[in-house]
């Protein structure tokens, strides 16, 4: 059989290779074998690939076309260097809000605002906050019978208190209630340390949920990007607040 006898010569084939390199010619340097001439075609054809597709795009490229690094980089020692911008004030995403982004959805976060909601508004109610984020003072008006109360009129003797707690909307003990805790010469009676603790824990709650109700609207906003209506970017993301887009308005058939 023909091709029994191919196989069996080649079998007994011998495998040429290239010489080595030959004593006589050392001072000329390595002789290159093919694999390596091999690899320095591809790279010189690679090169001239680029070349070729970078003048074609050269001599197709319309002349009026217009982009931003035209005036947002300069010529520096003959080489294009991005001219500095200001320097933004916030990052877009803080290191908290990833961390909570990637682990959690949108549902857990708002329940979890909600609760720190509820218990503020427990904790203002305890300590009788009296429309502390209104810019609006409270007017507590007094009605008199004649001209003359209105210039006698004593506020402290009236609110039958001492004058040093007049000015306060909260806590503000009668002179009874003072006297019987022997702290009537105490001109300007301070916070216990309990309630410096429940102001500290109101504050911190209240950070909490300004915290959560960003990451909320920032997960609100990914999951509205999904929609393939057409959106133009109106204002940039920061740490504070979620990027603002203008969607295209669509008829719900």
């Amino acid at each position: 059989d023909m091709s029994s006898f191919r196989k069996a010569l080649k079998s007994r084939q011998r495998n040429h290779q290239e010489r080595s390199q030959p004593e006589f010619r050392k001072h000329l340097g390595l002789l290159e074998k093919k694999k390596d001439y091999k690899k320095r075609a591809d790279d010189y054809h690679k090169k001239q690939n680029t070349l070729l597709a970078l003048r074609k795009k050269a001599l197709e490229k319309n002349p009026d076309e217009f982009y931003y690094h035209m005036i947002n980089s300069q010529l520096k020692d003959g080489a294009h260097v991005s001219k500095k911008g200001k320097k933004e004030e916030e990052t877009e995403v803080t290191e908290e809000q990833k961390k909570v982004m990637t682990t959690q959805d949108i549902k857990y976060v708002e329940m979890k605002r909600l609760a720190e909601v509820k218990k503020i508004e427990r904790l203002k109610g305890s300590l009788h906050l009296l429309d502390v984020v209104s810019k609006k003072k409270n007017k507590h008006t007094f009605f008199v019978d004649s001209k003359k109360e209105v210039q006698s009129f004593d506020l402290s003797d009236h609110l039958n208190t001492v004058p040093e707690l007049v000015d306060r909307v909260y806590n503000r003990p009668t002179v009874d209630t003072l006297s019987k805790a022997h702290v009537l010469g105490a001109v300007q009676p301070c916070l216990s340390k309990e309630r410096m603790h429940e102001y500290m824990r109101l504050s911190q709650r209240i950070d909490r949920e300004k915290k959560l109700f960003v990451i909320s609207q920032k997960l609100q906003m990914r999951q509205d990007l999904q929609d393939r209506n057409k959106k133009i970017k109106v204002k940039k993301e920061t740490t504070n607040a979620p990027a603002i887009y203008k969607f295209e308005t669509k008829r719900k058939r």
